[in-house]
């Protein structure tokens, strides 16, 4: 019985990647919003109601396609992660963001681009979605930099840089604060490239990038 159950674990476990594997190649041409169980199943040449034992709605599809893609993008972030220097281990955790975004654009436009219309993300997406997050504020926390402009964030914004400091414990407001905005700028620079906004205007686009993120590790204080 446990060997047949295990048996039967197996074969859902490929039937969903093959699922998300071709889920994947037609989000890359029809976008989330034109995403099918209907035409996926025709491809796998089952019945469309056979599909839904395994996502019952394309919700549930899209769930495990962001899943799937916030654990990609952290686990290259935490890969990334050799050195010791802060400003080396803050531009390799850079450069990891942007190498998963141009190897894997439609997967990063699921994650950060326009939200899908209708569709409202559950709660077992945050814990993925938060471990790229994780090792900036590892950087952060490790190095407990010292920003040079020392001027506190207003007190209205105190409650925010206090659950901020959640993922960088024992950083000052200054640099919780300074940390959001780099990790904003991160994938804002990322996004721009991706999407377009540098066409005809930069042409040398990962110096450029490496530029800005070594100015970002400046305005970090690491």
């Amino acid at each position: 019985m446990s060997a047949a159950k295990t048996a039967r674990e197996r074969v859902r476990a490929e039937m969903v990647r093959e699922i998300t594997d071709i889920a994947r190649t037609h989000l890359a041409r029809e976008g989330a919003a034109g995403l099918s169980l209907r035409a996926i199943a025709r491809e796998m040449g089952m019945a469309s109601s056979a599909i839904h034992r395994y996502f019952p709605t394309k919700d549930d599809l899209l769930t495990a396609l962001i899943i799937d893609g916030y654990n990609a993008l952290g686990e290259a972030a935490e890969a990334s992660q050799h050195d010791q220097d802060p400003t080396a281990r803050w531009l390799a955790l850079c450069h990891a963001v942007r190498d998963f975004a141009l190897d894997r654009p439609h997967e990063y436009a699921l994650l950060y681009g326009s939200p899908v219309p209708g569709y409202r993300a559950p709660a077992d997406t945050v814990a993925p979605a938060l471990r790229a997050t994780l090792v900036c504020g590892r950087i952060i926390a490790d190095a407990d930099p010292a920003p040079p402009d020392s001027t506190p964030p207003p007190a209205l914004l105190g409650p925010d840089v206090e659950a901020l400091r959640q993922v960088m414990p024992g950083v000052s407001d200054v640099a919780v604060a300074r940390a959001v905005t780099a990790w904003t700028a991160l994938f804002g620079a990322v996004s721009f490239e991706l999407f377009g906004q540098f066409d005809n205007t930069i042409t040398h686009r990962r110096e450029f990038f490496d530029h800005g993120m070594r100015s970002l590790a400046r305005y970090l204080g690491l």
